[in-house]
């Protein structure tokens, strides 16, 4: 098995926007997330001491909301980053399997990714791709990942392409449109996952240029929020980054509900001895019969989900169907989705999936995943004929049909 720095690799979680992420092991059998970037980021001086000065600040983010930075290689080649492994699937996986959350399960992720930011700011970081896939809702809370080096990545790519890093649909305007960025964009942010996880979409739906516009000129669909916390998440949505509110003050918004006075019964208090009773007690009075009520069955555990990125180690499950033409492949197996285009692979677990199509252009077959957090993905094969092509599309058809209709 290979190893990284002296961490054993299990297997690949995914593809982001620094590297690839790979699920690896200490020598004592702990599990910990290694982030690689990748080689064309690595080669640039001024990345380099971005990614340094990144990764020394975010191993002072504390709290209960993140996943620690617990090792670096900051001067080696590659760099990589190691942080805690947590278990859990991604909220856009939770939202596929169990639906919108109501108005208590929605404050109080508000509130808890509030906190994460709020540690996460008071370091001097800015996440620029908060979003219900790097939100892990582990056993203890939810957790945000991919904070540590944002920064490094989104200055490399303005540098080199002038274009915006992070996810249409959860940007900023101000991120959309190419200018600084400061915490107030997570707080944005945060609005739109709020409005995904109540059931909606503060953009609708279209391509990624359709969506930074309407984020840029047009106010934001809440038709799916709760009332109670409409005015909140419209705050977060704001234009400007001025009037929207810091993390702090958005805490204060969401637990601004006095607490509940201790009933007296369960005050504590002496323990006294009863003073002497003159005579004795009155006598008791009968007891009415009281009669049972049954109560409703404990619900059911829902069946095991199959989780994405920090969740569990999954083995994978055996291809029921691959395409490849030499230089891509698609792959659909029980566990999900596979597209891998001139050797860079990314892996989709149908939990994360909202949609899959597949489009025929002369010999030319392309498979299009979409995932719930907005994510766009597709993968072209080249079939060279059209009686191979014909095949391609009755196997995948098949597979397809089998697991999209659940």
């Amino acid at each position: 098995m290979e190893r990284i720095g002296g961490y054993l690799v299990e297997r690949r979680l995914g593809e982001g926007g620094m590297g690839t992420v790979y699920l690896a092991r200490t020598r004592g059998g702990r599990a910990v997330a290694v982030k690689v970037a990748k080689s064309e980021l690595a080669a640039d001086p001024v990345f380099r001491e971005r990614f340094r000065s990144e990764v020394e600040a975010a191993r002072a983010v504390g709290g209960f909301h993140t996943a620690p930075v617990v090792d670096a290689d900051l001067d080696g080649d590659p760099l990589w980053l190691a942080t805690a492994y947590i278990p859990g699937p991604t909220l856009a996986a939770r939202l596929a399997a169990e639906g919108p959350m109501d108005a208590p399960r929605l404050r109080a992720l508000a509130a808890a990714l509030a906190e994460a930011l709020e540690s996460i700011h008071s370091c001097g970081l800015v996440h620029r791709d908060l979003k219900p896939g790097n939100i892990i809702m582990a056993a203890d809370g939810p957790r945000v990942l991919d904070f540590g080096i944002a920064r490094a990545v989104e200055s490399t790519r303005l540098t080199a392409t002038g274009t915006a890093f992070g996810t249409p649909g959860f940007l900023a305007p101000e991120q959309a449109l190419g200018h600084d960025v400061t915490g107030a964009a997570d707080v944005f942010a945060l609005g739109a996952v709020l409005v995904a996880a109540a059931g909606g979409s503060a953009w609708g739906e279209g391509t990624p240029m359709g969506l930074m516009y309407r984020s840029v000129h047009e106010p934001p669909d809440l038709a799916a929020v709760p009332a109670a916390l409409a005015g909140v998440v419209a705050r977060c949505l704001a234009k400007d980054a001025a009037a929207r509110p810091t993390p702090t003050e958005l805490l204060d918004l969401l637990t601004d509900t006095p607490a509940a006075p201790v009933p007296a019964e369960v005050a504590y208090a002496p323990t006294l001895a009863a003073p002497p009773q003159p005579g004795p007690p009155p006598a008791a009075p009968p007891a009415t019969p009281v009669t049972p009520v049954p109560l409703p069955p404990y619900p059911a555990a829902p069946p095991p989900q199959v989780v994405q990125g920090f969740g569990p180690p999954v083995p994978y499950a055996l291809p029921e169907v691959e395409l490849a033409d030499g230089e891509s492949r698609v792959v659909v197996h029980a566990g999900g989705v596979v597209l891998e285009v001139a050797g860079a692979a990314a892996d989709f677990e149908w939990a994360e999936i909202a949609h899959i199509s597949r489009a025929r252009r002369g010999h030319h077959l392309t498979v299009v995943v979409r995932l719930w957090d907005g994510g766009v993905y597709d993968c072209e094969l080249n079939a060279r004929r059209s009686a191979r092509l014909g095949e391609w599309l009755t196997r995948l058809d098949l597979v397809l049909g089998r697991y999209t209709a659940r």
